[in-house]
């Protein structure tokens, strides 16, 4: 499957629709961690026809210490949050955010997962969009509800006590800034540091300046460099499961399948007798149960 849209093919697919072929509905996720204004953003410019999808609400189920900040919600909510946004079956879907798809990614992997066929992220998002030139339009855009039927489990998962023993048999990737990893800032969660043995793998090292994803070969050069190998399984966690996604689209692009963990550090910290590591190596000093 491909993984990425440019702005070129997608202003050409919508310039040339056909009516009466497959539709593209066009998604913005709009969302930053701690900043709750992603609608009102959205409001104030998006490409033309894009529907608003709140990641809090319809990306996630309730805050739970035992699944994470951002579990990942009921199948049946989610497909009911889908049809909102006007989804039938066969369209072509094209996610996008203004933050290097950090947030799209979730709503990437989430489609993907609940087995529908043709997802993409707008390589370089809004962002994009806007250096081409092309127009935005203002205001909400309300969908006729679609008619889409999802099912689960087309992307694989690991949970916690996986997690606990994957780099015995495995690879596993921590997609946060560097700092939150060696344990010298947490903003949010309980503790500071990371699973024992997972390696930094910051989301920021897999775009360029402009938020494009880097080429193929140069984000293969990037994760064979952190150990990726096709013959070794690959899991991925973060916060809260939300940029994670990010970094397996960024491992797709490249060529490698991985896993994610959904309730990631938030999950893991949560609990006191998981251990917490830190510092820059995999199993520092300080790898000790709170």
């Amino acid at each position: 499957m491909q993984t990425l849209m440019d702005v070129a093919t997608l202003k050409d697919r919508l310039d040339g629709a056909d009516t009466t072929g497959p539709g593209t509905v066009l998604l913005d996720v709009r969302w930053a961690l701690g900043d709750p204004h992603g609608r009102e953003q959205y409001r104030a410019g998006h490409l033309p026809g894009a529907v608003f999808v709140d990641l809090a609400s319809e990306l996630a189920g309730p805050a739970d210490p035992s699944r994470g900040r951002h579990p990942l919600p009921p199948l049946e909510q989610f497909q009911a949050s889908v049809r909102s946004w006007g989804v039938r079956s066969g369209d072509v879907l094209v996610a996008y955010d203004d933050s290097g798809n950090l947030a799209a990614a979730r709503l990437w992997w989430m489609l993907r997962n609940a087995g529908f066929p043709e997802v993409y992220l707008l390589d370089g998002g809004l962002a994009a969009w806007r250096g081409a030139g092309f127009d935005l339009e203002s205001g909400e855009r309300q969908a006729e509800p679609g008619d889409v039927v999802l099912s689960g489990g087309a992307m694989p998962v690991i949970d916690a006590g996986q997690a606990a023993s994957w780099a015995g048999q495995g690879l596993l990737l921590d997609a946060r800034a560097g700092e939150r990893y060696r344990g010298e800032f947490e903003p949010v969660d309980p503790r500071a540091g990371h699973i024992p043995g997972a390696v930094s793998a910051p989301t920021t090292g897999n775009v360029g300046a402009e938020g494009r994803f880097l080429p193929p070969a140069a984000l293969r050069d990037r994760f064979t460099g952190l150990g990726v190998r096709a013959d070794v399984p690959t899991a991925v966690y973060c916060g809260s499961g939300v940029t994670a996604a990010h970094e397996i689209a960024a491992l797709e692009i490249a060529g490698f399948p991985a896993a994610l963990y959904p309730g990631s550090f938030s999950e893991w910290s949560n609990k006191p007798s998981n251990p917490v590591a830190t510092g820059d190596a995999p199993y520092a000093e300080g790898a000790a149960a709170d």
